[in-house]
């Protein structure tokens, strides 16, 4: 047994309805980053310079080397940029939420004051502004755990929201763990927010964006420009926005830092972009947590118990009969790389349709033939598979008059003495007139072509049977 942990499938094709506040169509929200004094630094304690996010693109770490330049271009951020912004979002009345590192904050006391001021939401950004992916599990913790201490000692209040940023794998699962996130933003994988399971808890996760984020301005593949960040924004705005008047909203996040979007140039294209916006109705401007508290309500998680959670004998138990009484198929699907895609109607279909698939023609056929006749003596006598008089009724073939009755009877005599296996027909698709239908047309097939519907239809009603076990 093989389990893939990455959830390819998250919402699905129908994502859940977020009911916005006032029927908007689009939640929008901003992040500022402040992570001015808190990026590497000897003076921090850290082995090298910082050579991530600046005006030098392509720039190295220095070992055991302060890098003025680098310093400095962060400096403007706090100095200058923050406030440049700050001015920006509350002469609009637009709430933000703040990614503050711990140590920055401690080291901008004046920048916090304002933010708590304008009502923003800042929310924690990890300890110190620096790479965790090589950090080991329990100094990783130690340092999320400090952050969350120093942030209520700057703050006054622990933070409700975790964004890394340069994480790790383990740091989703660590912020979960500590008990005390509204929400959880070090993911990039969706449009709208999702419950993940983590042990015994629900948390809830809000992706974040690094396309609708200035960060692209410093890396070489980036914007050039503010007309080209202007563009992206509005576009993809444009984009979310007709989906919700469509039926279907979404939330957009728009990535900022102080020493990049804070820059004249820049901030220019960020100031038409929410001139832009203020244009429509039906547009949220929230912040993190309000979109966290929203969903929590409106959207809750469900308990269910998942295919790829069972062990081997209550997942054979359970979808042991999807395949009519052919157990084998779901023994074999447990042995498959299973994942979270496997936990719909759909991904666990397929995962069993494979195994039957695979399967010579002798056992497939064992399938075929282990399929009742339509209407036939086992109907009569009460004796199908719930599954299987569910079906046969719903197409009132447990109401059949004596000349009905009579017709099926001769048409499962004629497809059984010439293909020597049962009629088989997902009926839940068809009518009973359809049903007779493509009796008399599938009369005519070949051999090889018919036992080739068969095995389709075999694979469509066990299609149909999980769709009624499993949520969609």
């Amino acid at each position: 047994m093989t389990r893939y942990p990455r959830d390819l499938r998250g919402h699905g094709a129908t994502p859940p309805h977020p009911h916005w506040p006032n029927g908007a169509k689009i939640a929008v929200q901003f992040v500022i980053n402040y992570e001015e004094g808190g990026e590497n630094c000897i003076l921090h304690g850290d082995a090298a310079s910082e050579a991530f996010l600046s005006e030098v693109v392509g720039a190295v770490p220095w070992p055991g080397q302060r890098h003025w330049n680098i310093e400095t271009m962060y400096e403007y951020g706090a100095r200058a940029g923050f406030w440049r912004l700050h001015r920006l979002f509350t002469a609009r009345n637009m709430p933000v939420t703040v990614y503050g590192v711990a140590t920055a904050l401690a080291r901008g006391p004046e920048q916090v004051a304002a933010m708590q001021d304008a009502g923003w939401e800042i929310a924690s950004h990890g300890l110190k502004w620096i790479e965790y992916k090589d950090y080991a599990e329990a100094d990783e913790r130690a340092h999320m755990l400090e952050a969350i201490r120093l942030h209520e000692e700057v703050t006054g209040a622990r933070p409700r929201g975790w964004y890394t940023g340069r994480c790790s794998a383990q740091t989703v699962q660590l912020a979960a763990a500590e008990g005390g996130f509204a929400y959880v933003s070090d993911t990039y994988d969706d449009d709208l927010p999702y419950w993940k399971k983590v042990g015994d808890r629900h948390q809830l996760v809000i992706p974040y964006t690094l396309d609708a984020n200035d960060m692209r301005f410093s890396v070489a593949a980036g914007y050039g420009s503010g007309d080209e960040f202007y563009a992206y924004l509005r576009d993809s705005f444009d984009t979310l926005y007709a989906e919700g008047l469509e039926g279907a909203p979404k939330m957009m996040s728009v990535g900022l830092h102080c020493r990049l979007a804070g820059r004249p140039g820049r901030l220019a294209a960020l100031k038409r972009f929410l001139d832009y916006i203020s244009g429509f109705d039906g547009v949220w401007v929230a912040r993190r947590l309000d979109i966290a508290e929203h969903w929590a309500r409106v959207n809750p998680p469900v308990e269910w118990e998942r295919p790829t959670d069972m062990d081997r004998e209550t997942f054979v138990a359970r979808f042991g009969g999807v395949f009519e009484h052919s157990p084998w198929i779901a023994e074999g699907a447990f042995g498959l790389e299973l994942g979270p895609a496997h936990d719909s109607a759909v991904g666990l279909h397929n995962a069993l349709a494979r195994v039957f698939r695979s399967a010579d023609a002798e056992k497939r056929l064992a399938v075929v033939k282990a399929h009742p006749d339509l209407a036939g003596k086992l109907a009569q006598a009460k004796r199908l598979t719930e599954a299987s008089s569910a079906e046969q009724a719903s197409a009132g073939l447990d109401a059949l008059s004596d000349t009905e009755r009579a017709r099926f009877e001769d048409l499962n005599r004629r497809y059984t003495d010439r293909f020597g296996f049962p009629f088989i027909i997902a009926v839940r698709d068809h009518d009973k007139a359809g049903i007779l239908a493509a009796f008399e047309r599938r009369l005519e097939n070949s051999a090889e072509a018919e036992f080739a519907e068969a095995c389709a239809q075999v694979e469509r009603i066990a299609l149909l049977r999980l769709k009624e076990m499993l949520p969609q």
